[in-house]
């Protein structure tokens, strides 16, 4: 009965998608709107890749039950004295043949769906509910991995318990790219993990290297694994010289020119060219300026006056030294606080104050009533934001465009709500196309509708309170500060006054 079942369920799902695919064709019994078959037929796509979308999902959750259910069974059934080891490499060859996998994402597939059914619940009863894909449970399986129970819990938890309180506005785990939800994971476990980032970091910087990979037609790939304030700064660097090169005589894509500079930069002695860090504010910090004086050199990277820049959120306490609660690297995620205590010794000359609500970690609102968007503002969009807002995009913040979200000429203000920083691509899709932002607020990036009316939520940053030092703690009123007001000469390493009381 079991087989015939099984038999019976696969033949009913191959004759859905004999009747969906029959619908993408447009020759269903009925069209999707007789007012308007062509856009009846359009938006009709979309829900069939909707539907498409959270069935794959169930079915990569139905695997993965499956592929468990016969390594235990596998290993049951398993001769009295064959090695454990013998045994998982069996269950192992078995899946990676019947799936058509090579051993090692065979070995891959076994580990994620081990951890999903065995330590990620909620994650396991997300993809079977279709709200998250494989690649997001792949995601939440990897940055687990390395947690302990507790830890692999409460970092479930924080994504896909419904008790967790999160903006409406904010779009879910399964409502952005895989890849996006990993930076986001990745971010929470750096801050969480029992083992600090410094120590983390050290081991993993002995590890640095540069790698050579053969590829087709005569190219191939050379990439380096750096600490993350030098591969980012070189990155900007190449993208500022990029984009300063285009122009209407020049042929070359961005992405060309981007490799074109990199090549001459590590073949060529060239000019040598200073890297900066552009440290801008958080959790109660003051950031450098652009223009100030750089640390550190990169030989052969042409234009010296371009500079490198980074974008570094520090807690004033981490800055201070009392505490190693980590900073946050645009465009990157987590770092250790001494890398970002470096980055300002070495590259800020002097700094914006940008205030934060010290409950929640959330910058505080900066107010304009004129056209032009002042520099401290766009600092505080790249806090808001941290990269483009449109959905699913990773383009870093020093990269994106300043934007009225209600154009200035239709009434719209430059309040920090009224702002949103698109990347140059999105920032001409806007523009150009029927896609359009919709309202922000001081903490929240905007979302957007697409030209067939659907709405898509933004992805929010996940702010935190910053972490009080117990020597500051014990000397507050109620053991809690309200308010942190930081100093505005430039440089200046002593806490200046926190004032008490509710906002």
């Amino acid at each position: 009965m079991g087989s015939e079942a099984v038999t019976r369920a696969f033949a009913d799902i191959r004759a859905a998608l004999a009747v969906l695919n029959a619908e993408v064709d447009g020759c269903g019994s009925e069209p999707f709107s007789a007012a308007d078959p062509l856009a009846g037929l359009a938006d009709g796509s979309l829900d069939i890749l909707a539907g498409a979308a959270a069935v794959e999902a169930g079915v990569a959750g139905l695997k993965a039950r499956a592929a468990m259910k016969y390594a235990d069974t596998a290993h049951a059934l398993a001769p009295p004295g064959m090695p454990v080891q013998a045994q998982e490499m069996a269950v192992a060859a078995e899946i990676g043949c019947v799936l058509a996998l090579g051993p090692r994402a065979a070995s891959a597939f076994l580990s994620v769906s081990h951890a999903l059914t065995t330590t990620l619940p909620l994650t396991l009863a997300a993809l079977h509910a279709g709200t998250i894909s494989w690649q997001h449970a792949r995601a939440m399986a990897d940055e687990a991995a390395t947690l302990d129970a507790a830890g692999a819990t409460a970092l479930e938890a924080h994504f896909l318990d419904p008790d967790t309180p999160r903006p409406a506005t904010a779009a879910t785990i399964g409502e952005m790219p895989a890849h996006r939800f990993k930076h986001k994971a990745r971010t929470w476990r750096e801050r969480h993990h029992p083992e600090s980032l410094e120590k983390r970091h050290t081991k993993a910087a002995a590890d640095r290297r540069v790698e050579y990979r053969p590829d087709q037609d005569g190219m191939a790939w050379l990439s380096a694994c750096l600490p993350a304030d030098q591969a980012l700064a070189g990155w900007n660097r190449l993208t500022a010289l990029s984009r300063a090169a285009q122009g209407p005589n020049e042929p070359r894509t961005l992405t060309q020119l981007s490799a074109d500079h990199f090549a001459q930069a590590i073949l060529t002695s060239g000019t040598s060219a200073t890297f900066h860090a552009d440290n801008s504010a958080g959790n109660g910090e003051e950031a450098s300026d652009s223009d100030g004086a750089g640390a550190g050199t990169c030989a052969g990277l042409l234009s010296p006056g371009i500079r490198a820049q980074v974008l570094v959120t520090v807690p004033v306490f981490s800055l201070m030294g009392l505490t190693e609660e980590p900073a946050v690297l645009d465009g990157y995620g987590p770092i250790p606080a001494s890398m970002a205590r470096d980055l300002v010794a070495d590259g800020a000359d002097s700094f914006y104050r940008v205030l934060v609500d010290p409950r929640d970690g959330a910058p505080l609102e900066i107010g304009r009533s004129s056209y032009r968007v002042t520099k401290a503002m766009r600092n505080w969009l790249r806090l808001r934001d941290g990269q483009c807002p449109f959905p699913g995009c990773s383009n870093p913040s020093l990269d994106n465009e300043a934007d009225h979200l209600l154009a200035w000429h239709h009434g719209g203000t430059t309040g920090i709500s009224n702002l949103g920083q698109p990347c140059p691509k999105h920032h001409k899709l806007r523009h150009t196309t029927g896609w359009t932002p919709t309202p922000a607020t001081k903490n929240q990036p905007p979302g957007w509708t697409s030209p067939t009316g659907r709405h898509y939520k933004s992805e929010h940053q996940d702010w935190e309170p910053p972490h009080w030092p117990e020597s500051a703690l014990s000397a507050m009123p109620g053991g809690h500060a309200d308010y942190l007001y930081i100093p505005r000469s430039p440089g200046e390493e002593s806490l200046h006054r926190v004032l008490y009381g509710s906002s």
